[in-house]
């Protein structure tokens, strides 16, 4: 099962932008779930995550400036992101967290920030 994300694009620092984690099934209700970031050059990182009961947390590079929510129906998860900084720049992937799961790996979606 490949999670789909999608939402991302070319950003001014400062802007915003929210991605969209698209799931079949029951995922978001089972499992805590997070959005993951890859940026150039770096090792895929862990952003922020939400459990399966909807507490969420955010990494300390992004507290207070990125959000993580799902919606009612806990099929699509999002993350909200303000105040983008070029450091945010990289491909985002959103997959089961703590530990991702590698058949979930989807292709994820860019996200760039110009300063």
């Amino acid at each position: 099962v490949q999670l789909q994300a999608s939402g991302g694009g070319l950003v001014q620092t400062g802007g915003s932008l929210r991605l969209t984690c698209a799931a079949s099934g029951t995922i978001f209700s089972g499992f805590a779930s997070g959005w993951y970031r890859q940026a150039p050059g770096k090792q895929r990182e862990l952003v922020a995550m939400i459990s399966k009961q909807g507490t969420a947390v955010v990494a300390d590079p992004e507290k207070g400036r990125f959000a993580i929510s799902t919606d009612s129906a806990k099929k699509t998860m999002f993350l909200q992101m303000d105040s983008l900084q070029p450091e945010d720049t990289g491909v985002y992937y959103c997959n089961t967290a703590p530990v991702p799961r590698n058949d979930h790996w989807g292709q994820g979606t860019q996200v760039t920030v110009s300063s």
